[in-house]
């Protein structure tokens, strides 16, 4: 791994002062007595899991035959935009919630501030973190405390089918201006067909690309909260993906919908604009052009300095219900950086994610087939984009009441009765005003 890894993520609040604009915190914790960490074969301390990710149930299956002493009862969940997260917060609320959950990246600060997670910091040794990217490290780190086991890096990446880009002569975009040049002459070579996809229904997409624009939605001072989603960076990402959705040079079909499957089908999206994580999801979605498609890091505003975002991304907490912490830590660390961990997990799901700890890329690299893309070492490209993550994107508490008000405002984009300036802004007021609600103290960036 390069040592641009290094260049670190800034922490989601810097500074124990800075828990002051965070009260819920202070609630977090496990409930009752701490049960040991280990039992005995006979009577082994029994651990409840809930996630969505395919492959986990044989992820679990394997950690339960190699270990006597801790048992996992796994339950699979929707998924976390699914009602996933309603689930979770209403057993933590119930005091039903299982031991250990999974979360994404941008979800995880607004659990931690209803408190309804564990500070596993005491079990994030030195050691213990340099198992980790750096990047990775800070996205789980909050208040200077370490709130879960990163799970996977996401950074953005450009599928796109190669036979059509070389049948009709088109150079592979490494800026956006580029790209939309490339987006015209897709469009003159194939009138239906188009680049790719602006997704209305995920508001992590935009997200990222304002993100890898060098925009920070998020910041804190010493006791405050500053929000800055309408600003300049912002601004530029929207009016850029306004004037290629008015010109009608990328598909409007929301992620994973009848259209947008049947357009990759057909041929009419020529273009995935995901990540690390979506290569797998490309291979299930039309294993019949197999051979076709291939990788590229997703294009950037200056060709000199490339850089990208995040989409999605998970970690593996510790709900504040659990009472075997130790336990519970123990396993979560172990799907992370386990190498039976990794081989299950990609064997029953065929995952492209990057594994968040770098001595397990190999394993993925390994267990991963590549032939749908041409045997291309995607992995190699994961390792390159990764490195050009923005160090300076934060997420927030308000990940729910953000995400609403962006997704209704680019469902309204789409439908032509909104632009993506307006949604922003909207954005930011929603908010602001959610922020204050919940009394934390917020100050205007400007």
């Amino acid at each position: 791994m390069s040592r641009s890894w290094s260049r670190p993520i800034h922490a989601l609040v810097g500074a124990a002062t800075t828990l002051a604009a965070l009260a819920a915190l202070t609630a977090c914790g496990g409930s009752g007595a701490e049960a040991p960490a280990e039992g005995t074969a006979a009577h082994p301390v029994t651990l409840t899991f809930w996630a969505w990710t395919k492959g986990t149930q044989q992820v679990v299956d394997k950690f339960n035959a190699t270990h006597d002493t801790v048992k996992v009862k796994f339950d699979e969940i929707p998924s976390g935009g699914l009602g996933g997260y309603p689930k979770i917060a209403n057993a933590v609320k119930a005091g039903i919630a299982p031991d250990v959950l999974s979360i994404e990246y941008p979800q995880l600060s607004q659990f931690v501030s209803q408190g309804s997670l564990q500070d596993l910091s005491s079990y994030f040794t030195p050691e213990v973190k340099k198992k980790f990217l750096p990047q990775t490290i800070q996205l789980t780190t909050l208040g200077g405390k370490n709130w879960a086991v990163p799970s996977d890096a996401a950074p953005q990446i450009f599928y796109y089918r190669k036979d059509f880009f070389t049948k009709n002569h088109i150079p592979l975009p490494r800026t956006w201006a580029e790209f939309r040049t490339a987006a015209q002459q897709v469009k003159k070579a194939a009138p239906d067909t188009r680049i790719a996809s602006f997704f209305p229904d995920d508001p992590t997409f935009f997200q990222a690309m304002a993100w890898q624009a060098g925009a920070q939605w998020f910041k804190t001072t010493k006791d405050s909260w500053q929000i800055d989603a309408d600003g300049p960076a912002s601004v530029k990402t929207a009016k850029y993906w306004q004037g290629l959705i008015d010109d009608k040079l990328v598909s409007t079909a929301s992620s994973f919908s009848p259209q947008w499957v049947s357009g990759l089908k057909q041929g009419t999206i020529v273009g995935y604009l995901g990540a690390s994580w979506s290569a797998g999801v490309l291979a299930g979605i039309v294993p019949e052009e197999k051979g076709k498609w291939a990788g590229v890091e997703v294009p950037s505003w200056d060709a000199a300095r490339p850089s990208s975002g995040m989409i999605q991304g998970s970690s593996f907490a510790v709900s504040k219900n659990s009472t075997k912490t130790a336990a519970a830590a123990a396993f979560a660390l172990w799907m992370s950086t386990s190498k039976d961990a990794v081989e299950a997990r990609i064997g029953a799901s065929t995952s492209s994610a990057l594994p968040a700890s770098p001595a397990m890329v190999p394993v993925a690299q390994k267990a991963f087939d590549t032939s749908f893309f041409g045997g291309q070492d995607l992995y190699a490209l994961y390792q390159k984009a990764g490195r050009t993550i923005s160090p300076n994107w934060v997420w927030g508490p308000s990940t729910g009441a953000t995400n609403d008000a962006l997704g209704d405002e680019l469902t309204k984009v789409v439908g032509g009765s909104s632009t993506l300036t307006h949604a922003i802004t909207t954005t930011q007021d929603v908010t602001v005003a959610n922020l204050k609600k919940r009394g934390l103290k917020v100050e205007d960036p400007s």
